[in-house]
Parts: C-alpha cells; structure tokens; sequence
C-alpha cells in the first residue's frame, strides 16, 4: 500500500496552534520557502522557534531562508491507528536540513513505498495546506544516499572525584511496600487502587495514617488515565494532615517523587514519606469506547506536540522507533536482539502472579506480532493496565524499628546532558539515558559487575536496550550481541533484566512496578523469580525526557 498522502488525507490532519512566534514557519509554505530563526550574532539557526539563541544567548533574530532539501536521518512507517484523522500506514521520518544538518524536522515522507524508505534518503520540503497552516512534507529527490549517522549522545556528565563526602542517599530507607489489585480494565476507581496500595505500604512500614508526615506522587494531576489526582486528593480521603507534599510531571522520570522524598527527609522536613503512582489506562480507555467518558477536548497541537502531531507522530512508539532506526542501521541491531526482551520478560512475568500477561511467548511468536511502528512490533511495546505502587521512605534512624529490613538507596542519577527533544539530540539512542547513568556511578562506590539484578524501563524494548549500554552493561553500539539469545539476561544470566516481568508482560506501572519489584527481590520475596542472594538492584525510570536511575542496596 502506497505511503503517498493525498491533499484530501493531509487536510484531516491534527494541526498546530499558530502563534505570533511561529507563524513564520507553519506558514511559509504560502510562497513555497522553508524558514528558520537565525541569530543575527552568531549567524546560527535554530529550531524549534525560540527567544534566546542557544549558542551565544543573543536575541538578535532574523528569518533565514533555506533550500528545502534535507537527508533521513530516522525514519518509522506507523501501522497503528493512533487518532481517526490519519488512516495507517505512513512514514514518519526525521530529516536533517542540508544547511545545518543539527537543524531537523520530524515530517512527513511522501511519494515513497514502505520498502523505499531509509536512512540517507535525499528529500526535499513539499508543501500542504490545510486551513491557515502549510505542512512542510518531504519527497524523495532521486539524488544518491546523503550521510544519515547523527553525532554521539552530548554532553555526557561526568563528575568523578567529585563524589560528596555526605549524600543525602546516607539519611534515607525504604520500609515500606504496598501494591494494589492489577489488571486490564478493572473498572475501579484510581483512587481506590492509590489507597490500596498506600494502607499496604504503612501497614507494611509498621506505621499508622498519623506517622506518615510526607506525601511524593508523580505526575500529579494528569489526564487521560495517568493518575488518580494527585496527592490532595489521598490527602482528603484518608484526612491525612503531612507537613509537606509533592506532586509533578517534571521530574527526573517517575523515579524522581522517590528522590524529591529522600531530599526532604534529609533535610528534616519530613520522618516518613508515603510515596505512591496510579495507572488506570486500561479502563480509562474502554470508559472513552463505552462513551462513558467524554474524549478530551480538541484544540491544536502545541508545546512538544506542536512539530510531531501534524505528522501522525503521536505516540513514544513513533519517535522511539525513529530513533532506534539509526542503532539498527549504524550497530547492525535487529528484531531478533530486542526479541530476546520481549521472550524474556514473559518467561519472568509466567512466574509473577502479578503480572498481567504470563502465558508463553516465543521468538517466533514475537516476530509474528502485528507491526506497530516500525522495527516495533506488539511486543515490543508495554501493556496499559490499572494498578498502584506505593512506598514509605523513612529516615534512616527511624527505619531501625520496622518490622522488615530496610532498602537503602545507594546513589540516584538525575543529570540532564542531551537535549530534551526526541527529534533535536539524541537519536541514535533513547533521550536522557547517557547523562542520569553517567551520574549515578559519579554517586557510588558501586559499578556495573556489582549490580545482582536490574530492572530497567521498557516501556518500549528498545528503552531496556539503551539502558543497558548507557550504564556500562556493556559498551555503546554493542547491546544487540548483548543481548543475543537472552543468556546473559535470564533469572540464572550474568544480568538478570526485569525478574518481574517488566512493563512488556507484567503491565506498565509506568516505572513503580520495577520499583516495586526491585525491593522484593532485595527483600527475598521473588518465590519462583527470585535471584539468589540478589543485594543490589538498578532501577530506571523514564520512557524518553527526562529520565533518571537508582540502584538499591540490602542494609548490609
């Protein structure tokens, strides 16, 4: 099937919010002229559209008019129907623009078949209106391949010999865990699953409602089945009274509520935090086929949308796999390595009676799947569930009168050192892994071959992938051999990967599963998944920006 949009296609696109700042470039297609902010000091371009220029911080700026031709530089065909307005398959794709290829564009390939589209494909802008926006689409120009590998991860932090002699890690445990019912469409209220999981926890901790004085949720309030409300509204149905509270998306990944919670016991403003997140996305989405919610309202794409809706690029699962294209291409990846996650986390996850999926899945089974954007297929990508996870982070004095042996947090790795966009920096790995794994070793005695078991974020498979090679595992380019086969990452391997399950076949908890299962592991509580004499846990968190990372520790 032809991966040509027509006019009439194009029209139903979702389209971007128009402003003052950026109308010059959604609407420079009028003459047929692809523009782009220059500093006038500097004589940089930029984009996206920006106040300040990032290079000189001059805010002298003037349009520049480029040529319109640009090389693929990552590239997807979606096959998943994310929104009715564009009918699959189409090509996404990243191209570089050939006056300054750090300029890119996530687009549109059209005129192309799905086996013509690759990297170094030669392009030029081709332009669509559809009301007062003119969308810079890309065609193939018939000229030989162009240079399609991106520059290394940049900026990687490194603060070794720095190490703080008093870290905040030292003041802080784990002592207790608690997690609720989980499942597809449960059909439960989210607060319901939060509290659940939370009197779990405290009763697990050895605690009362009146000792907890801290509250840590991520991301707060969020829609579209993300969260339960945040933080006021377990502090109103448990009439809670803390004396401090957190509750927000922009943290370092999902792990950051459990770092925002060390700080503050550290600091003596709190004893016992109760940390806890909701998910509750399956049945959010059967209530919106049921029509017993209302979809969320229209209105056009802005913030980090704005450059990737248009394009049907509405999903992770796009800009991942555009992004795994170039490992795939550059490293000789393939289907098969980040099939050996997908088999091996079901053979963990047939041994959780947690987990949400635990019938068998072969190699074969796996490459069979359904695409769904490609190289991704259906398991390669994590299974939207209901359930809560909560934990009570206490004070390390405090944490001597629990019932259970406390979980200490050795080191967090929280540093940004890429750009926050999916399409601007990093592409040839997953945002915002290099710079928090570099950090986390900057903050630990430990390093890689101390690690017993690790539990890294999949939301898509090549997520568990970049973290393997971002936190040394093994080296940049070469977690594919890695990987091969699933030796190395099975219960009895050299790395034991996602004992639970992980997100893949246990369900996404959206980071506070691998928590939740990094404690039972370091607490001896795995039954048939249990790695023997497990006492040093890697967590990670975070499905692209930002992200961050823990490793965890028995007291010993």
């Amino acid at each position: 099937m032809s991966t040509t949009l027509s006019l009439r296609e194009a029209m139903s696109r979702p389209l971007p919010l128009v402003t003052p700042e950026n109308a010059f470039f959604w609407r420079a297609g009028a003459d047929g002229v692809l523009r782009f902010q220059r500093c006038e000091v500097c004589q940089r371009l930029r984009f996206p559209v920006a106040p300040v220029c990032p290079y000189c911080l001059a805010r002298e700026t003037s349009l520049a008019e480029v040529g319109g031709t640009a090389t693929v530089v990552g590239v997807t065909v979606n096959h998943q129907q994310w929104t009715p307005k564009m009918q699959p398959p189409y090509v996404i794709a990243v191209v570089a623009i050939d006056e300054d290829p750090a300029i890119r564009l996530t687009t549109n390939l059209v005129g192309a078949e799905p086996d013509e589209v690759r990297l170094g494909l030669r392009v030029r802008v081709v332009f669509e209106q559809d009301e007062d926006v003119w969308l810079p689409l890309f065609e193939p120009t018939g000229e030989p391949d162009g240079e399609w590998s991106v520059p290394e991860p940049r900026g990687v932090v490194d603060r070794r010999g720095r190490r703080p002699s008093a870290r905040f890690e030292e003041d802080c445990a784990i002592t207790g865990l608690g997690i609720s019912e989980v499942g597809r469409r449960l059909m439960r209220p989210p607060l319901a699953l939060t509290i659940d999981a939370c009197l779990a926890a405290v009763s697990d901790a050895g605690l009362t409602l009146e000792d907890i004085d801290g509250l840590s949720t991520y991301p707060g309030i969020a829609g579209g089945g993300h969260s339960e409300g945040g933080a006021s509204p377990l502090i109103e149905a448990l009439r809670l009274s803390p004396v401090w509270h957190n509750g927000a998306p922009e943290t370092p990944g999902q792990i950051g509520a459990l770092v925002a919670a060390m700080l503050a016991v550290s600091a003596g403003l709190c004893r016992h935090v109760l940390c806890f997140r909701t998910v509750w996305e399956a049945t959010y989405a059967q209530l919106l086929r049921t029509g017993q919610l209302a979809p969320p309202g229209g209105g056009r794409a802005s913030g980090m949308m704005e450059g990737r809706a248009p394009f049907g690029a509405l999903s992770a699962a796009n800009w991942i796999a555009m992004t795994a294209s170039q490992h795939f291409a550059r490293y000789g990846t393939t289907r098969e390595h980040l099939g050996a996650i997908a088999v091996n986390a079901r053979a963990n996850a047939a041994r959780n009676p947690l987990a949400v999926y635990r019938d068998p899945l072969t190699l074969d089974d796996y490459l069979a799947a359904r695409p769904i954007s490609t190289p991704f297929g259906l398991y390669d990508c994590d299974v939207p569930c209901d359930g809560a996870v909560a934990v009570v982070v206490s004070a390390r004095d405090a944490a001597r009168d629990a019932p259970r042996p406390p979980v200490l947090v050795d080191a967090v790795g929280t540093a940004i050192s890429d750009r926050l966009s999916w399409d601007q920096g990093t592409l040839s790995h997953e945002p915002q892994v290099i710079g928090p794994a570099t950090h986390l070793w900057t903050r630990s005695e430990l390093g890689p071959a101390d690690v017993d078991v690790a539990q890294l974020y999949d939301g898509f498979s090549f997520n568990c992938l970049s973290w393997l090679e971002a936190l040394g595992f093994c080296p940049i380019g070469e977690g594919g051999p890695f990987l091969e086969g699933g030796a190395r990452i099975a219960l009895d391997g050299d790395l034991p990967l996602n004992t639970g399950g992980g997100q893949l076949s246990s369900g996404r908890l959206h980071g506070f599963g691998l928590v939740h299962e990094a404690i039972v592991q370091l607490r001896g509580d795995g039954g048939d998944r249990q790695v023997a004499g497990a006492e040093v846990s890697l967590v990670t968190t975070g499905g692209g920006t930002p992200g961050g990372c823990a490793l965890f520790t028995v007291d010993r």
